[in-house]
């Protein structure tokens, strides 16, 4: 039939049989003419209407599409032409064959569908068709063989067919043109980013890539040259899909979760009632209590949780992509095993003399094509499994914020900040690293039972006997890595408790400069990280015989195959093509083998990660229900009905059945003792608390002030606005109102300035006011204001109620409560509320309740007594003491146990908010209000927009840009140790020796098979070859052993050295650097740049060496087979240096940019966290989850660019690996005569294997200059400049200060070089045993003070000298150890009691009892459980603030120092705890110098005491209280706005 089309040979096979061979000209015309065009027309119409469905605005015509167009059209006329001559011919002689007519015609229609697809593309935004490019492709394909063909005739001087021909070939070159325009991509003006508009050819190399790689090889990269990720993988969008998929899947969880609650709930009652004896009367519901509390109270056993709904989930969201790597790697996996075939067919081509020499070209050629294909799947199948990765660690992180804004309490409280933080860093972590690898589940056991197939038709059932050892060996492996995997586990806990214990050295840094104990949490530091090095070494050893197993195996398994397939028959001769492709297929056996325990423990390192990501996101919502907002009910603005709210259903309730109705537009006042539940009636207001019963209605929206604040790291201005509309005259207004105009002042930058993490360099008051600031400029209907005065001076609070909160306050109109320890502001209010023990004890006006003589009166009337006054007294409710007569004072001894025990107790089951809300809260340093030294701005111009000297607190971490200098490569060998390089890159040369010995051999061992038939080879000969073969192969594996063993203990030594220099340095780092360096900034380097250094670097370096030296001697095996290969290896190595170096460049700086890009993250994160309670009263939770988003997406383009770069690489890369085995077998087939089929398998057997290799040498090069950046970060901190000397050659006398006389002379100091003097000059003379009171307003520099005596600052001029000693010229620490201050914040370390009071074991217990009585603290330790023994939390959270404060007194009773210097602590002790302190200090330290910064007057009115009065770091007052308060200074205006008149007035 289609011979009569064509009218000649359609199929000969002895066209085939000649050395020329060729197709016939029909086949060509008709077969290879129909499967391009066949192509085009099935996929055009789901093209065009693909089209149709998704198009965008047409863009506007481009160079690119006109030449294109015009080039189809050229083609169409050219077919015109061609129908119109045949149409001439066929008038004139014989008929014409049929095929003539249909070519052209089909041409015409084809040429016309064209020109319609690339017009329709018009209206894309990516102009190029993918299926039009490999239209193009296959047309030129399947014409080249009809192009030969037409050329061959016509040099035969056959030009019957000359116009036809001519036509075809002008037609063929057209073709080729379009295909080159179509690898163009055009750029589109709606998209900036070029993957979008990249051409199909371009999309496939990544070549749209290029750009960026020059840009970043050209200068550095930045955030702007990334450009934006797709929509469709932006955050918002991807947690959107993530939910609806999500919420059916957690509803079935949950139900199952509630079945296997019950279950259980069931067995448990049936096991009760079997325990139940007949005379026990306990009724089995108290008994199943029971258990449930004391199966609560046994830590260890897991609680339940809905299971398995997130892979289910992400499953779900991520198909389409899971799908596409999945076929991608199919195809993979099956064109990987073409290689051994094409191996063979080539060496038996060698082998055979007579083959015919194109045959050999077309494997050649073939081998190239399979790669080219290979290459293609692997790195597209890459690109998706990164981008699943990718995006699955968005949808994580993304979910964790989103969740975490709205996770009930209980289930908060099982998470402290940190461990929240890692779920997003460390467990999404761990998801991308498994979605990465996730296809090998299968794909390794696929490429297993196909190696096996393959090998069996090689050498039979010989190959048992290698696929034996292999599997014996995985357990083996197995076994290690289990033990591994423990060790790992073990020594996550090392790293956590060190790292918590860091985080805390940070958090409380100046304390432990002010004791000088940095020497006992130095010890604590190394103790923990000996234990981890320990294990490290372990888990080093163990690897590297894992390593050693690893080179064994294939070793092994080739002798043993070889061996056993040589031993059990005689005829079995090995020859060229059964060994090599044996060794190629067990090359590809290995890589399965290596990876699938890998894959599995990976895999099992996730399902860790996946329960507490399912534990975190199926917890339980903050249940708001019992909070009813409604918008009608006029009278009442808040409804309390009977309302009990806890913190914890398992602990007592806080707030018991409170029933309340407050008015619109009232000042309401809550007050009572210290936890009689204040803050939680207001966090239940809040809706934070969870209701027991009954319920609150609220009317309108409310604002709300935390008792502690919380401060955003960014500018004042945006603390207080808050995302809102700056409304600039309101704005100016609530800042003269909270009295900020004065600090503005001091601050460098006014409300510009940068506040720093947790408002790190604001005073407590300064936070305090900012805080109420942003509250008033919410302008909502109810305020909740949780004892907003308490950090605040007297008269500042006095200012702040005038203005804000009082009657004629910015608030007045709204409803406020207000939850106060002050007194004197009670007339004021228009209702009190009186709390004890969480229920409220009585409520009405101020007179109202003196009248009514109840408990409020009777505080009143204590305290009025004790204090003589009514101005700075506290509430306290007597509930404890109702019997005591009216008159009488508890006398001081009574005192302790009431307040330090009763109330504390109970606040210990009370875990109130603001521990919570500061569990993390880092330090808060209130003294560093002076430090930004009064500058008077004048007139502030509104324009001045350049940064202020000082303004920008934080230092923005320092991004390296560049190459990572040679310098820090040699740092990290030197600690390695020179010797031990040496021996370890010995080791692997020896290595390679042994590799390239082995193949020379194993060639050598098959050409035997020409020598010998089967018949006559010698026993000893075989013998001789298998155990040399066996030796040289053992020698691989223990010369890898040593090089492993060595490096472990050599790494291991370095990063101990590294660290050790780490540690020190930053403890003797001065405060300033603390100051300016947020704490993530340096715990990241102790946590992240550590681990790097421990774990990541030396696996980097090992794999560099290795991968470096095989690819070294394959390239010598190829150049000793076919010395020509050298000419073609120079330009290879050229093009591979160059992408190298392009490549690392870019990879480099993206790795940098994704770090940085990264922490912000983080650190949002945890400072969401805890501000919850503030962002959800004020309603910001969608602002804060769309700065979330913008975070997130920003580190997603850097880390998808980073994946690109990557793949970008490897394709390059593949390409050159392609390249050399493309030369390298067409050298084979040139030399043939030369070379024999044993050589030929040697070599290219070897040349297989160097794609993967090259890839691995750059990724290692890359990964080592990413990872060694830790070394240049650590290294960074190591040269962090030193305070002082702690010890140095000059000690002061034995037993000084005896006297304590301090003298200051002109003593000058700043903060930091580029800020101006804060104390300016201060010249004062302080006796032995006087009582000296600092006062000045905020800024006045008080706190400077305290810290130039402990050298916390520098002097820039002038001396103090004490007891005669200048105290510049000691060390630090015997200068510190013989101060004690009590600071201002008390900050605890977690440990024990004892370890808080004495870290450094000094004391024995009999003084610290004795401490801790005088403290009254002892009733309060003696009944805890453990004693001294008892455990402090993170930051003392379970203890009170005032219990921690008492704490803070017995560490200063303890030390019993001559100078005692305390940094009054104002914030949360009500007057009680104060007096306590007070009459201690007094009684104790009467033979001591003391010194008092004051910020209540009262403090300071005693007699025997001397105030100095500071003010712009200068002295401008100093005398006793009656000689300052005679004539009208700046003391006696302070002391009239607290309302004091004389000195005797509050003698407190």
């Amino acid at each position: 039939m289609l011979e009569e089309f064509c009218n000649s040979t359609f199929w000969n096979s002895s066209f085939l049989d000649s050395p020329e061979a060729d197709l016939p000209l029909c086949f060509e015309q008709t077969v290879l003419v129909w499967i391009p065009l066949g192509f085009l027309w099935v996929l055009a119409p789901w093209q065009l209407l693909h089209v149709y469905k998704s198009r965008t605005n047409k863009s506007s015509i481009t160079k690119l599409y006109l030449a294109k167009q015009v080039f189809v059209g050229l083609l169409l006329i050219l077919a015109a032409i061609e129908l119109a001559f045949v149409l001439t011919e066929d008038s004139g002689q014989a008929t014409v064959p049929a095929i003539r007519y249909t070519n052209p015609s089909l041409y015409l229609a084809t040429w016309l569908l064209v020109l319609l697809i690339q017009h329709s593309r018009q209206w894309c935004v990516q102009k190029n068709s993918w299926f039009l490019s490999l239209f193009w492709i296959l047309s030129i394909v399947c014409g080249t063989f009809q192009l030969q063909t037409l050329i061959r005739t016509l040099l035969q001087g056959d030009s019957s067919n000359l116009i036809y021909s001519c036509l075809f070939f002008i037609s063929f070159a057209f073709q080729i043109l379009i295909l080159i325009l179509s690898a163009f991509s055009e750029k589109n003006a709606s998209s900036n980013n070029p993957s979008t508009t990249a051409s199909f050819l371009s999309s496939i190399t990544f070549s749209w890539y290029d750009s960026i790689v020059l840009k970043g090889y050209k200068k550095p990269l930045t955030l702007e040259d990334v450009w934006d990720v797709d929509d469709r993988i932006k955050a918002k969008n991807l947690v959107s899909k993530f939910e609806a998929h999500s919420a059916g899947e957690l509803q079935k969880a949950k139900r199952a979760f509630q079945r296997r609650r019950q279950k259980n709930s069931q067995q448990k009652s049936e096991a009760v009632l079997h325990g139940l004896n007949k005379n026990q009367s306990q009724s089995q519901d108290v008994l199943v209590l029971e258990e449930a509390k004391k199966k609560k109270e046994k830590p260890g056993i897991k609680t339940d949780f809905p299971k398995s709904w997130l892979v289910k989930t992400i499953f779900k969201t991520f198909f389409p992509e899971l799908l596409k790597s999945f076929l991608l790697k199919l195809v993979y996996d099956i064109s990987i095993f073409l290689n051994p075939q094409l191996l063979k067919l080539l060496i038996s081509f060698a082998n055979d003399r007579d083959a015919y020499v194109w045959t050999g070209y077309i494997y050649s050629i073939l081998f190239f094509v399979v790669a080219l294909i290979q290459s293609v799947c692997l790195q597209w199948y890459f690109q998706y499994c990164f981008m699943i990765g990718m995006t699955v660690r968005t949808t994580t992180i993304a979910s964790v914020f989103k969740k975490a804004l709205t996770l009930s309490n209980s289930a908060r409280r099982q998470y402290t900040v940190g461990e929240t933080v890692n779920l997003m860093s460390v467990d999404a972590q761990k998801l991308m690293d498994v979605t990465n690898f996730i296809h090998l589940l299968w794909s390794t056991v696929i490429q297993i039972i196909l190696s096996i197939v393959f090998l069996w038709a090689e050498l039979g059932p010989s190959v048992l006997a290698g696929v034996g050892v292999m599997v014996l060996l995985i357990p083996a492996n197995a076994i290690l890595a289990t033990k591994n995997r423990t060790i790992q586990v073990k020594n996550m806990k090392n790293k956590d408790k060190r790292l918590k214990i860091m985080n805390e050295i940070l958090c409380g840094i100046k304390i432990l400069k002010y004791f000088a104990w940095e020497p006992s949490f130095k010890n604590q530091v190394h103790n923990l990280r000996k234990k981890e090095l320990k294990n490290l070494l372990t888990f080093a050893k163990i690897q590297s015989v894992i390593t050693f197993l690893l080179y064994l195996t294939p070793v092994l398994v080739s002798v043993t195959t070889f061996s056993v397939y040589v031993l059990v028959d005689s005829n079995n001769i090995l020859d060229a093509e059964k060994a090599f492709t044996s060794i190629t297929l067990f090359n590809i056996l290995r890589f399965p083998l290596t990876m699938f325990p890998m894959v599995i423990s990976s895999v099992l390192q996730a399902s860790v990660s996946i329960e507490r990501l399912e534990k975190y996101l199926g917890g339980d919502d903050l249940d708001t229900s019992a909070i009813r907002h409604v918008s009608n009910s006029a009278d009442k603005v808040i409804q309390f009905s009977e309302a009990s709210f806890t913190w914890d259903r398992d602990l007592e309730t806080t707030i018991r059945d409170v029933t309340l109705d407050i008015m619109p537009g009232h000042l309401v006042a809550v007050v009572g003792t210290v936890g009689s539940g204040k803050s939680s009636l207001m966090s239940a207001v809040l809706g934070e608390m969870e209701n027991v019963h009954g319920h609150i209605t609220i009317k309108g929206t409310i604002a709300y002030v935390p008792q502690q604040s919380w401060i955003q790291n960014g500018t004042i201005k945006d603390n207080i606005l808050f995302g809102s509309e700056l409304d600039e005259e309101k704005y100016q207004q609530i800042l003269e109102a909270c009295a900020l105009l004065p600090d503005l002042e001091i601050l460098p930058g006014g409300d510009l300035a940068e506040i720093g993490e947790k408002g790190i360099n604001l005073s407590g008051g300064q936070k305090q006011r900012i805080s109420l600031a942003r509250a008033t400029y919410q302008d909502a209907d109810i305020y909740i204001l949780d004892d907003p005065l308490s950090a605040v001076d007297a008269h500042v609070g006095k200012h702040i109620f005038n203005k804000v909160l009082g009657p004629n306050g910015l608030l007045k109109g709204k409803t406020r409560l207000l939850v106060t320890h002050s007194i004197h502001f009670l007339p004021q209010v228009d209702e009190i509320i009186v709390l004890g023990n969480g229920t409220v004890l009585e409520k009405g006006s101020y007179s109202t309740l003196l009248a009514n003589k109840g408990v409020f009166a009777k505080n009143l009337k204590t305290y009025t007594k004790q204090t003589g006054s009514e101005e700075e007294a506290t509430v306290n409710d007597g509930s404890e003491e109702e019997d005591d007569d009216y008159g009488l004072i508890p006398s001081v001894e009574e005192i302790p146990d009431d307040v330090a025990s009763l109330t504390l107790k109970r606040e210990n089951s009370l875990h109130r908010t603001l521990s919570r809300s500061s569990r993390s809260s880092g330090r808060r340093p209130k003294s560093l209000k002076s430090s930004l030294k009064s500058r008077n701005m004048g007139p502030k111009l509104k324009e001045e927009k350049e940064l202020v000297k000082g303004q920008k607190l934080i230092k923005k971490e320092y991004i390296e840009t560049g190459k990572v200098k040679f310098s820090i490569y040699l740092k990290y060998l030197q600690a390695t140790g020179w010797c031990s390089i040496f021996f370890i890159f010995f080791s692997y040369v020896m290595n390679s020796v042994a590799f390239i010995g082995s193949n020379l051999w194993l060639s050598a061992w098959t050409s035997d098979s020409k020598t010998f038939n089967s018949t006559d080879y010698p026993a000893s000969q075989r013998d001789m070859r298998v155990g040399v073969y066996g030796a040289l192969g053992f020698a691989q594996c223990v010369f890898v052993l040593l090089a492993t063993l060595w490096s472990a203990y050599s790494s291991i030594h370095a990063a101990n050295i590294l660290h050790k220099q780490l540690l020190n340095n930053i403890l003797r780092a001065p405060m300033s650097f603390f100051d300016t360096t947020p704490i993530g900034r340096i715990v990241n380097r102790f946590a992240g740049d550590i681990s790097t250094v421990d774990e990541t670097i030396p696996y980097t370096f090992r794999s560099w060496i290795m991968q470096f030296l095989v690819i070294i001697s394959t390239l010598v095996m190829i150049c000793m087979a076919t010395p020509v290969f050298i000419v073609i290896m120079i330009p290879l190595t050229i093009i591979y240096v160059f992408v190298q170096m392009f490549y690392v460049a870019t990879s480099r700086q993206l790795r940098r940019l994704d770090s940085v890009t990264r922490s912000p993250i983080y650190s949002h994160f945890s400072e969401t966290v805890s501000g919850l309670p503030v962002i959800r009263a004020l309603g910001h939770q969608q602002r804060f989850l769309k700065l979330n988003e913008v975070g997130v997406d920003t580190n997603q383009k850097c880390v998808l660019s980073w994946i690109i770069s990557n793949r970008w690489l490897a394709f390059r890369l593949e390409l050159v690996g392609n390249l050399i085995v493309f030369f390298s077998s067409l050298l084979m087939v040139i030399y043939r005569d030369t070379l024999s089929g044993d050589t030929v398998g040697f070599v290219l057997s070897n040349a297989l294997n160097i794609t993967q290799t090259l890839n691995w040498l750059v990724r290692m090069t890359s990964e080592m200059e990413t990872n060694i950046v830790a070394v240049e970060r650590i290294n960074e901190y190591i040269k962090v400049e030193n305070e002082a000397p702690w010890v140095t050659d000059k000690r002061p006398p034995a037993g000084w200060p005896s006297k304590g006389e301090i003298l200051f002379s002109n003593y000058q100091v700043r903060y930091r070089p580029e800020l101006d003097l804060v104390l300016k000059g201060i010249t004062c003379d302080i006796k032995s045993t006087e009582k000296i009171g600092v006062v000045g307003r905020t800024g006045a520099g008080k706190s400077s003070l305290t810290n130039c005596l402990f050298r916390i600052l520098e002097a820039a001029e002038g001396h103090i000298t004490i007891d005669g000693v200048d105290i510049a010229s000691i060390g630090l620490h015997d200068l510190r150890e013989k101060l004690t201050i009590i600071p201002q914040d008390p900050i605890l370390f977690s440990g024990t009691l004892r370890m808080n009071l004495d870290p450094f074991n000094n004391y024995s217990d009999e003084e610290i009892w004795k401490a801790l009585e005088l403290a009254h603290l002892k009733s309060f330790v003696a009944g805890l459980q453990l004693g001294l023994s008892y455990e402090v939390t993170e930051a003392g959270d379970n203890l009170s603030i005032g219990q921690r404060q008492l704490l803070c007194l017995g560490r200063a009773l303890l030390r019993k120092s001559k100078i005692l210097i305390m940094d009054e602590a104002t914030a949360a002790v009500d007057l009680e705890t104060d007096h306590l302190i007070q009459t201690t200090i007094k009684n104790e330290f009467s033979q001591c110098t003391v010194i008092t910064i004051a910020h209540r007057l009262h403090t300071i009115m005693d007699s025997d005491k001397w105030v100095m009065v500071l003010d712009n770091g200068m002295i401008v007052e100093y005398g006793s209280p009656e000689e300052l308060l005679k004539n009208p200074g700046p003391f006696y205006f302070m002391a009239k706005e607290s309302g004091i008149e004389n000195a005797n007035s509050t003698a407190l």
